[in-house]
């Protein structure tokens, strides 16, 4: 399985079966590699899949990621393996341990110390599958830790809300030959307070998460950079604006950090998704 150099993320909860289908028929049009997709409070996330791989013929379709808590590792190894069979092998399983008010709070179970927890479901994930065949499985690795645990137990990491300075401490922790397929946010949109508002509002719901404000932390940033909706400079970090030019920019840091795939999210307007479909036109060649 080869995974190219871009691929495009997007919350497909907000989708409806015939806009999921334009989306993916829009991405792989354009030449995109893959199309990564979260589960949250709709969709679940093998189902999800199964829909969006039968709408695409050779595009890659990856989990970002699949809740540990959703399902068991046996659920979720028969689940990779047969959605790969069905659709020729354009499946990968992204995992992560989500957070508390997911798990907890929607769900119900008990939110586990995140290593362990990972770990042992990695090793459920890889139990009686051939040792021949690296299984298409990537972690939401941020902190230290579970980005060794990535590089030991699986294909590599899929970081989400990172700068190219995470990504840099990420391909060095990950090593050669793993995948680091890293989330960045983009919009098109040049006047300053028009990307910075968009930025605050898309970020809003990650910015009370302690998951996400732990690695900003460690990655430079302060807690007044993190207060009253994200300083100035968090929301620039975190949501590259601008013209195309200025993007791609932005989206080449991080392959010069040591991403091997970068999937962009377009940040737009509620139900805009003519500007989203513009911005990966625009940005489908960087």
């Amino acid at each position: 399985m080869t995974l190219g150099r871009l691929g495009v993320w997007y919350s497909t909860d907000k989708l409806n079966s015939t806009q999921l289908g334009d989306l993916v028929g829009t991405v792989e049009k354009l030449g995109y590699s893959a199309l990564w997709y979260p589960e949250s409070r709709g969709y679940e996330s093998l189902s999800l899949a199964g829909y969006l791989l039968s709408k695409s013929s050779k595009l890659m379709v990856g989990s970002s990621i699949a809740n540990i808590y959703a399902r068991d590792s046996y659920t979720a190894r028969r689940g990779m393996v047969s959605l790969n069979d069905f659709y020729g092998g354009r499946f990968i399983l992204g995992l992560g341990v989500s957070h508390i008010p997911m798990v907890e709070g929607l769900r119900g179970h008990r939110y586990d110390k995140p290593i362990p927890a990972m770990r042992a479901y990695l090793e459920g994930i890889h139990k009686d599958l051939p040792a021949a065949d690296e299984a298409p499985v990537v972690v939401a690795a941020l902190g230290p830790k579970m980005l060794e645990l990535s590089a030991a137990k699986s294909r590599g990491a899929v970081p989400y809300n990172v700068t190219p300075r995470h990504t840099a401490k990420a391909a060095a922790i990950l090593g050669p030959n793993k995948w680091l397929a890293v989330e960045q946010k983009v919009t098109l949109e040049s006047e300053p307070a028009k990307a910075r508002a968009l930025g605050r509002k898309e970020l809003a719901r990650y910015m009370i998460l302690p998951n996400y404000r732990n690695n900003w932390l460690r990655d430079g940033f302060s807690e007044a950079d993190l207060a009253d909706g994200g300083s100035d400079r968090f929301i620039d970090a975190m949501v590259l604006w601008g013209d195309a030019a200025a993007i791609r920019k932005g989206l080449r840091a991080h392959f010069e950090a040591g991403a091997t795939h970068v999937c962009l999210q377009p940040v737009h307007a509620d139900g805009d998704f003519a500007a989203r479909d513009r911005m990966l036109k625009e940005l489908a060649d960087t």
